[in-house]
């Protein structure tokens, strides 16, 4: 796996996903939207551990700063 995302995109992903998780524990989202939207977030936390998304291979996509 070679590396295709930068820093902002890594944050700007952990933040949604803390957010979503937030809105889960205070019980502003529930039901199936909440299901989908946590499964979201942690596909973001791991990509964003990983620095790879792969839906990025295919678009030709990458927000890595090139070295």
């Amino acid at each position: 796996m070679k590396k295709n995302m930068g820093t902002i995109d890594k944050v700007i992903r952990i933040l949604v996903a803390v957010v979503v998780v937030v809105l889960w524990l205070t019980n502003v989202i529930s039901g199936t939207l909440a299901i989908i939207l946590l499964a979201l977030s942690a596909v973001f936390i791991v990509t964003s551990f990983l620095s790879f998304c792969p839906l990025y291979i295919p678009l030709g996509l990458s927000t890595r700063k090139k070295e």
